[in-house]
């Protein structure tokens, strides 16, 4: 936090500064160090992972004149610190940390430019009295900061900064509609009027109680026009192969053990394959199982893990993991609807069992067109052949009239849109229409119009590219994947003291990606078409041509039968009445549906849950500095197993 020296007495500052810190002791158990020093006060929890013995945060130039605290890694650190040492700089410790701190010396807010890796950061320039905070460029480590007056507190978990007496608790309605949208909050906003996220790729400068935020990076789509590419395949091939290889190379780089998260899916599997070709033994691999056959994807992982002859472990999720829901929620800080949470949660305390640092396969679905969602978009596309008068005045008001659970009622609604709008819809849990009736009429005149698609609307207008998917691509990488997917591994990772790295959100590879035209990603109605060419031979030909499926979780049957008791009981009590956010018959009738089979309200339900959830542990009380609301599973009490992959 940064503060006027005479707001708190050093002794409170540094009682409120251990608080902070002690709330999230997850992320850093290894160690913990402050430093405080007119208006600076400086706090670090840290994972040992480069450097064990010297690397101790927070850490300074030379002179003290710079200091920094710093969460994630830098894979070009050590290049950086050759040329530093060129320049006559010296270093203390052989960490990665220190290296920033140099590096800013000479380039100053620019330093940034040069880093190839996951990060956030905050630099205190004792000479010039300023706060220099950057984040990574796709969002991979999180940021939060709240400015009262003339102080600013951020930290890398809200809970954190609920620790500081000046932050307050106050509900963020518009991020809730945002929320009932997207079932997560975008950045920057978040659930806590006047506390926000740092966006990916912007840095944030606080001088003379100023606030300056600047973008520094950007996914990048030039414009292009339709037709055949402007290279032979080949090339993307080859170029997407060396990529893949350097960037998985360069994750490697650690002074504790480490594996990778096995899916059985083409990226984990690619993922793991470049592991293989770089390490002098097994890889450790780690996957997740359901009983339900539908969400099993056990039998893929083993293919990959036989065929790479990986340490394999496994874990079969049983029904008794429903009793860790109201910890991840606490995990997440933010209302979080993403069901996938729960196994993400669970290989995450699988995998730490055995290392400190995996390896994931996330991100290559946003950068080569790989979800289900673009191809029907696509074939949806034909509909914009019809007028548009007859779209809105016949289609949109037709899907309004029918009853909520009427067959065709959301896909009438979704095909008589145009442009980014139906798109939009198809990614939203609740559209404007659904959220004017599930909201209480108090809550629905305190937004005051406040439409949540607008936003993602101008993102999605914003590449120059004339190509569709593009501007899919686009939006999803700016939205889904920072809100979504890396808050919900490094949520579920860190909750176990557990380091994820993303080498397909390196962002060498993502710039070359998007170089590759879109033609070659959705290829037709054929996803990811150039990624699946580029890792022929490298991974099993089964995964290749294996359906696409998502992490999903059986919650519709868990609805029925162990979170039955909860989801009702949480839904329909007075607490949750009195709170005055829902309109009660709308809630109702989604729960009855679904009971009664008419339409598969799961997510719907699932949101709504957690919403609730989160509002008792984080606005009807202050967070604890952990998590003692539930009993934590222990991987004793869940089906586990343990096997070479050379013995699957």
């Amino acid at each position: 936090m940064i503060e006027p020296e005479t707001a708190m007495r050093p002794s409170e500052r540094r009682e409120v500064l251990s608080a902070m810190c002690g709330v999230i002791e997850h992320r850093g158990p290894d160690s913990e160090g402050f430093y405080l020093e007119g208006g600076a006060a400086l706090g670090m929890r840290r994972l040992s992972i480069i450097d064990l013995v010297t690397g101790s945060q927070p850490i300074s130039n030379e002179d003290g004149s710079v200091w920094i605290v710093f969460n994630g890694e830098i894979y070009n650190y050590r290049e950086i610190r050759g040329r530093l040492i060129e320049r006559g700089h010296t270093f203390q410790t052989n960490s990665d940390t220190e290296v920033i701190v140099h590096l800013y010396e000479d380039e100053g807010e620019a330093c940034v430019e040069q880093l190839r890796g996951m990060f956030a950061f905050a630099i205190w320039d004792a000479r010039e009295r300023k706060l220099f905070m950057a984040r990574d460029r796709v969002g991979v480590k999180p940021l939060h900061y709240c400015l009262t007056g003339d102080t600013l507190i951020f930290a890398s978990e809200i809970k954190s900064l609920l620790q500081h007496p000046f932050a307050g608790r106050e509900v963020n309605l518009e991020a809730i509609s945002d929320f009932l949208s997207y079932g997560y909050v975008p950045d920057p906003a978040t659930a806590f009027r006047g506390i926000f996220k740092l966006p990916p790729g912007h840095t944030l400068t606080f001088k003379d109680s100023r606030l300056t935020i600047r973008p520094y990076w950007d996914f990048h789509y030039p414009e292009t026009r339709a037709g055949s590419p402007v290279r032979e395949e080949s090339y993307y091939i080859e170029r997407l192969r060396e990529l893949l290889a350097e960037s998985v190379g360069l994750r490697l780089i650690s002074d504790v053990p480490l594996g990778a998260f096995l899916s059985g899916g083409i990226d984990s599997s690619t993922v793991v394959a470049m592991m293989a070709r770089h390490m002098d033994r097994p890889v450790k691999t780690f996957s997740i199982g359901f009983s339900e056959s539908s969400f099993d994807e056990l039998h893929y992982a083993r293919i990959a893990a036989r065929y790479f002859n990986t340490d394999h472990h496994e874990f079969v999720v049983t029904p008794d993991v429903c009793k860790i829901v109201e910890e991840i929620v606490w995990h997440h800080d933010e209302p979080f609807a993403d069901v996938s949470s729960i196994p993400t949660y669970i290989v995450s305390k699988l995998a730490r069992e055995h290392v400190k640092v995996v390896l994931s396969g996330d991100g290559g679905d946003e950068l080569f067109a790989g979800y289900d969602r673009y191809i029907i978009d696509r074939k949806r596309e034909r509909f914009e052949r019809i007028p548009a008068f007859i779209r809105r005045n016949l289609m949109l008001k037709a899907s309004r009239i029918l009853p909520r659970a009427a067959y065709g009622k959301n896909f009438l609604r979704n095909v008589a849109l145009y442009g980014g709008a139906r798109y939009i819809d198809s990614i939203s849990y609740f559209d404007e229409h659904a959220k004017r009736d599930l909201l209480s009429d108090d809550v629905l005149r305190s937004l005051g119009g406040h439409d949540s698609s607008e936003s993602f609307k101008e993102i999605f207008a914003a590449p120059a590219s004339k190509q569709r998917i593009d501007h899919l691509l686009y939006l999803d990488s700016k939205t889904y994947l920072p809100g979504d997917i890396m808050t919900k591994v490094d949520r579920m990772s860190m909750a176990h003291s557990l380091e994820a790295r993303e080498p397909l959100l390196d962002h060498k590879l993502i710039e070359f990606a998007q170089t590759i035209p879109a033609s070659l990603k959705l290829h037709g109605l054929a996803s990811k078409y150039i990624f699946k060419q580029a890792v022929k031979g490298l991974i099993p030909d089964e995964i290749i041509s294996r359906p696409k499926q998502g992490f999903g979780v059986p919650i519709n049957r868990w609805f029925n039968n162990e979170l039955r008791e909860l989801l009702y009981d949480t839904l329909t009590d007075a607490r949750t009445r009195q709170r005055g956010l829902f309109n009660q018959r709308a809630v109702r009738a989604i729960l009855d549906e679904h009971r009664r089979g008419r339409r598969d309200n799961a997510r719907h339900l699932w949101e709504l849950l957690v919403l609730e959830l989160w509002h008792r542990t984080f606005i009807d009380r202050q967070p604890e500095l952990s998590f003692a609301g539930v009993k934590r599973i222990g991987l004793d009490r869940l089906a586990v197993g343990t096997v070479r992959g050379s013995e699957i």
